[in-house]
């Protein structure tokens, strides 16, 4: 029995982390002058309608910007520079007392949170979990934490040194040890590489995202004939709060948000990618 369920997660990850449908996320902080980036690939099937959601600041809610499609937010970052992204992950069982979220938990997160250390107690006081992914957070001062349920246990994976990284395994499974995506260890060298620049080149956004570049996925299509791959990939300047985002690997379909400027216009906004 115990080898039979060895073969299907095996199966399962390299479902997830094969050359398929999955996303990367990274945070990452320059040592030399302690800038934050934050970037992700949005790794999913084209004939989904996605778009940029820019919401100002009402009445006890922040300020965020979020992207995503069908009114569900996949990631985004709000004014007090709280970010946020998931990854799908094998699925697990969750705990007791807990339930999926109902509704927009990005936009909910994003709207009533300052600091990751707000994000997980508002997961907790929620009894939030999710049984088939896992969350990124990361906030302007440097925090940084990933979310995941694995076994019927909430575990909280924290930043080490100047970067964390997320694909589609959980890092916390102990019995998935040795097995993780294609995608992770090339993020982790091209970090490696940045961090061993001589001192007077700092990082910018644009160096961490030609690391995001190395592991995005182009477009193919499955049995069914449908088409997926990376349908955009997200850079932010958490520091500078800028964000880039680029359509379906096209540098002729990218939208350039100034954050804090967008979010004082008090209007709320979409954006239809396209």
């Amino acid at each position: 029995m115990k080898k039979i369920k060895y073969l299907i997660l095996i199966v399962m990850l390299l479902s997830f982390c094969g050359k398929a449908f999955a996303c990367s996320i990274i945070y990452y902080v320059d040592k030399k002058n302690g800038k934050i980036y934050f970037v992700n690939n949005e790794d999913y099937f084209y004939d989904v309608k996605p778009y940029i959601q820019i919401k100002p600041s009402s009445k006890g809610k922040l300020g965020r910007i979020w992207y995503g499609w069908k009114d569900f937010g996949q990631g985004g970052i709000n004014e007090k520079g709280l970010v946020i992204d998931g990854a799908v992950t094998p699925e697990q069982i969750i705990p007791n007392g807990y339930s999926s979220p109902k509704g927009n938990i990005t936009d909910e997160l994003l709207a009533q949170c300052q600091t990751v250390y707000e994000a997980v107690q508002y997961l907790e006081d929620k009894k939030v979990a999710l049984k088939n992914a896992h969350i990124l957070l990361g906030d302007k001062n440097g925090k940084a934490v990933i979310v995941e349920w694995v076994n019927g246990v909430k575990n909280i994976v924290e930043i080490k040194d100047n970067r964390l990284v997320a694909t589609n395994f959980n890092l916390s499974d102990t019995e998935q040890t040795n097995m993780t995506c294609w995608r992770y260890p090339i993020i982790q060298n091209g970090l490696n590489d940045l961090d061993a620049r001589e001192i007077k080149d700092t990082v910018t956004l644009k160096d961490v995202g030609k690391v995001m570049a190395k592991v995005v996925q182009t477009p193919q299509a499955d049995v069914t004939g449908k088409v997926g791959g990376t349908l955009y990939t997200t850079f932010i300047d958490v520091t500078e709060m800028k964000l880039v985002l680029v359509y379906k690997l096209d540098n002729s379909k990218v939208h350039k948000l100034d954050i804090l400027k967008e979010l004082k216009r008090g209007k709320s906004k979409k954006i239809k990618l396209k």
